[in-house]
């Protein structure tokens, strides 16, 4: 919808990942040198660990965007609580192989035979475990199992595990130690600092065509990583929005004021609660007084009554904006049922 507004060729902070809007940050760089490291090697495990939103399935595209010859042969598995006979039957669905109804002798047969298969065609197999904190100890102990399988010395799967700091946690744990010793290199995805947070968001924004329209003011980035901790995710939320708030209120300069008011509304939203970091403060609600308006303390009361009069306006102005979308959107389906 704003893309129009701002002439842009597409949405540039969409939540699923997309290998072309890959942003080289520092951490991202490191992670990646390290499964590519990984590929070079052949062998063994890369562990990937990270945050929510931090940016690690974007490494997954990113990965696979890569891969564009064919002697690798790749599969991913987003995780979730799976035991061990049934991360087999993932794995195998993952690699196009039969599953269903068969028992964990067959699955295991039918894996060796299309990692020796790959091998006999001189290509490697790897398999990347998304949400890998979801594997319990006894799903990670098949997946070193698999990596026993060899032929003239060279391992005939690899594997990359991607997932939240709890991974590491369960590596780090009791009966893990094979495991551990197979890990060839790991790091830790932490989120952007304040710099690659504005230059996260106009690698994004210059991708679709952004020419500087709309002008987004130091303040305004300020604002948009203080809300958002530099998290790739929360900064994407953010800034959509902030961009349909601009479209919608028809601005071409965004502040630091515009970056709190989208702040503001999106922590009063049902599954909003979360999109912004816990220091930004939020209006208080209408009708609920702190302690010290209760004391009497007159600058108390006003400060109280200045955030009930900003509660009220933000409330009414995002009632107008609302309006004014769905005016948009009936004349965008009246254009089309014309068309047609």
């Amino acid at each position: 919808m704003y893309e129009t507004f701002y002439s842009l060729s597409g949405k540039p902070f969409q939540l699923s990942p997309d290998a072309r809007f890959f942003f080289n940050s520092a951490g991202h760089n490191r992670a990646m040198a390290y499964l590519r490291y990984g590929l070079r090697q052949g062998e063994g495990f890369i562990v990937i660990t990270g945050g929510i939103g931090t940016g690690k399935t974007m490494l997954v595209s990113n990965l696979f965007n890569e891969l564009s010859d064919d002697s690798v042969v790749a599969a991913q598995l987003v995780s979730t609580q799976i035991d061990e006979d049934e991360v087999l039957r993932l794995i195998s669905a993952s690699f196009g192989l039969a599953h269903e109804n068969l028992s964990k002798a067959a699955l295991l047969r039918n894996l060796e035979a299309f990692f020796r298969a790959r091998r006999a065609e001189g290509r490697r197999v790897l398999l990347v475990v998304d949400e890998a904190q979801n594997l319990p100890q006894r799903s990670i102990e098949e997946l070193r199992m698999l990596s026993n399988y060899q032929q003239d010395g060279q391992a005939l799967l690899q594997s990359f595990l991607l997932g939240q700091l709890e991974l590491k946690q369960t590596l780090q744990g009791q009966g893990m130690e094979q495991v551990r010793q197979r890990i060839i290199a790991g790091y830790h995805l932490r989120p952007l600092d304040r710099q690659e947070a504005q230059s996260y968001v106009e690698h994004r924004l210059a991708l679709v065509g952004w020419q500087n329209d709309p002008m987004i003011s130091e303040s305004a980035f300020d604002a948009i990583f203080s809300a958002t901790g530099g998290v790739p995710r929360r900064v994407n939320n953010l800034c959509d929005r902030l961009l349909l708030f601009g479209s919608l209120e028809e601005l071409h300069e965004l502040s630091d004021s515009h970056v709190q008011t989208v702040v503001e509304e999106m922590t009063q939203e049902v599954g909003h609660s979360e999109s912004v970091v816990d220091d930004v403060a939020a209006p208080q609600r209408p009708g609920h007084q702190s302690s010290d308006v209760h004391s009497g303390d007159l600058e108390a009361r006003v400060a109280y009554l200045e955030r009930e009069v900003h509660q009220l306006r933000g409330a009414l102005n995002k009632n107008r904006r609302m309006l004014k979308q769905t005016i948009m959107m009936q004349m965008d389906m009246d254009d089309t049922d014309e068309a047609v």
